[in-house]
């Protein structure tokens, strides 16, 4: 519980800032995803027969993860309906807190981005809310990418969450310093991603402060529920996203007909999920 709780304190900043930089419509989008993560919770819990839970906060972190990770464009209804699917079938389904094989806020955001594509668009500029390219949509179309300074402080379009790379690092020092979240992870993602960077003559901060990469990597990679227990299986687990990030940077959107994804932290963080339990396998300690 007290995990949970911090999460929420380390996510009270980007939160905040999202509703400066968007104003109403964040505000309307926290408040949904978190209130419709925490009724799926309780309605399911409810009629199942079990104690309701939702005092333990992990129903609000996922609410609170899902409307970070979304665009300011999104229906309230499209969240809604997100937020109770990573829920009820990402989470409730395998039994609860403990026994999920993936981290709900990815799965709910997995699911609205397969459900409602089209409502990704458009992307807006914060405060002045002009629509614009992110900047891997400029990165893909090889145009001229914002400067990182800009990336780092919030100045660009984005989820409403992953804008402002500053105050997002600020949240996962946090959680590092409590002991909350396995620093392992972030920082094998992280150094992936570094060094694929450099070996393709990119610049590793942009990459670092583009997308999702760092929402994803500090806030929901992290997931202890959901991530390997084991100090190498976490260094795997993380290489393994940061690969799969970068692949799909670099590739992943010239299929057709999903023009729309244009990063993949998404899609590592669920396909690395499949791998924890055999990653646990391997890793485990051996006795004697």
């Amino acid at each position: 519980m007290k995990m949970m709780y911090g999460m929420l304190m380390a996510l009270t900043l980007p939160a905040l800032y999202s509703i400066y930089a968007y104003r109403l419509q964040a505000l309307l989008l926290i408040l949904t995803g978190v209130i419709s993560a925490v009724a799926a919770e309780a309605i399911y819990q409810k009629l199942t027969g079990q104690k309701v839970t939702v005092k333990d906060g992990s129903a609000a972190v996922t609410g609170l993860l899902l409307s970070l990770a979304v665009s300011i464009s999104t229906p309230l209804y499209a969240l809604g309906i997100s937020a109770a699917f990573g829920i009820i079938v990402g989470k409730q389904l395998f039994g609860g807190v403990g026994r999920n094989l993936f981290n709900p806020a990815i799965f709910g955001r997995l699911f609205y981005l397969f459900a409602f594509p089209d409502s990704i668009l458009p992307w807006r500029q914060p405060v002045d809310m002009t629509t614009a390219a992110t900047p891997l949509e400029i990165l893909r179309e090889g145009g001229e990418t914002p400067p990182v300074l800009d990336m780092f402080l919030g100045r660009i379009p984005g989820t409403i969450g992953e804008i402002s790379a500053l105050l997002l690092l600020v949240g996962v020092i946090y959680l590092i310093y409590k002991g909350y979240v396995r620093w392992r992870i972030p920082a094998s993602i992280f150094g992936t991603v570094l060094v694929l960077s450099l070996v393709a003559g990119q610049n590793p901060l942009f990459h670092f402060f583009a997308g999702s990469l760092m929402l994803g990597a500090c806030f929901m990679a992290t997931d202890p529920m959901t991530s390997p227990r084991y100090p190498r299986g976490q260094i795997v687990f993380g290489i393994g996203i940061g690969l799969i990030i970068m692949a799909m940077r670099w590739w992943g959107w010239q299929t057709p007909g999903v023009y729309e994804f244009t990063e993949g932290t998404t899609f590592a963080i669920v396909v690395m999920n499949l791998f924890v339990p055999k990653l646990n396998s391997i890793f485990k300690p051996q006795r004697g």
